[in-house]
């Protein structure tokens, strides 16, 4: 299934039924009165998150969604049926934006949240509501009220424990592929991830993360270069970044520098972020290379970063690896509790 991770669509709210000029006339009862009814109100158009959905396609195709009009009043006093809501299910870690303004209008993060984004217009009064002791026979009604026509964006970020940040081909998918079930495209050539995948990483039964693989990063990314912004976009929200660097790139320190300068040049905040790096294709050096690789290179990142040598092919320093995220996630989550 395509990733859409962003949508215009047009939605409308229902327009309020219109009230009722009517008349009691029953046998027996002589000058009977007004007994128009009030009309429904209109439909809302909500937006609601939902955790089994992952992507925006279904609006890619269908961009206009109308609440139902309530019903007109009746006689008899009867007031009209509201008209039917529109409930629009995206995946949570949804942002709704006024198209026109761009202004956020709110966001959907957990599964049930809902956000009303165009309101019903109320129903009509008929006339007799507005029967008084002076005004005995009202000759008139309310029409219903309009409902709201808005052009709105939905943009998904996705909610992850953990991001991977790389250039194309440092080995993320072929790592988010071995730690779990998640089945990226894995490739020898740049920008092989063009959609966002999630993996479930367990530890054991009761211990666990979501991990998130996204398109590779380049440089000048918060400019738009690349596939950067949609990468940026999307590690927003995560709350450990796991920095992947092969260590057959021609400078280890300064491709971290470079990855850390995307981020910050985007939002200052993505700097603050616990963050750890993963060394990656460990399998081309020898046994005794491995065991040296932290200390040989620890000079050149700083003292506060943890470094994990790993190949996510061969399978080694994986579970270390995982271990070591969970514990970061878990810090991450109890300093974010309020």
């Amino acid at each position: 299934m395509k990733f859409v991770d962003q949508v215009e669509i047009k939605v409308r709210s229902g327009d309020g039924g219109r009230g009722l000029v009517s008349w009691r006339r029953e046998k027996f009862v002589p000058k009977g009165g007004p007994a128009g009814g009030n009309g429904g109100t209109g439909g809302s158009v909500y937006v609601e998150a939902d955790e089994n959905l992952y992507t925006l396609l279904d609006f890619r195709y269908n961009k206009h969604h109308e609440a139902e009009d309530g019903a007109p009043g009746g006689k008899f006093n009867k007031t009209g049926a509201d008209g039917d809501d529109v409930v629009l299910r995206v995946p949570p870690g949804t942002v709704i934006r006024n198209a026109d303004t761009g202004a956020q209008m709110g966001e959907v993060l957990n599964d049930g949240d809902r956000l009303l984004v165009a309101e019903g217009g109320r129903g009509g009064k008929g006339n007799a509501f507005f029967k008084s002791s002076t005004n005995q026979a009202p000759r008139f009604a309310q029409p219903g009220e309009d409902g709201e026509t808005k052009t709105i964006v939905l943009e998904l970020k996705l909610l992850a424990d953990v991001g991977l940040v790389g250039f194309p081909n440092a080995g993320k998918s072929t790592l988010v592929s071995s730690l779990s079930a998640a089945t990226p495209e894995v490739a020898d050539y740049p920008f092989t991830t063009l959609n966002p995948q999630l993996g479930m990483v367990y530890l054991n039964d009761f211990e666990s993360f979501v991990m998130a693989d996204l398109p590779g990063i380049i440089e000048d990314a918060h400019e738009g270069k690349g596939l950067g912004l949609r990468f940026l976009r999307h590690i927003e929200r995560t709350s450990v970044l796991l920095f992947v660097i092969p260590i057959t790139a021609t400078d280890l320190a300064a491709t971290y520098t470079k990855l850390r300068r995307e981020l910050g040049a985007y939002e200052a905040a993505l700097l603050h972020k616990p963050h750890m790096v993963a060394l990656s294709k460990i399998d081309v050096l020898a046994p005794d290379e491995r065991a040296l690789l932290p200390d040989i290179v620890a000079d050149d990142f700083p003292d506060d970063v943890p470094l994990v040598p790993i190949s996510a092919v061969a399978q080694l320093g994986l579970d270390d690896l995982k271990r070591r995220l969970y514990r970061h996630v878990k810090e991450a989550k109890d300093v974010a509790l309020p």
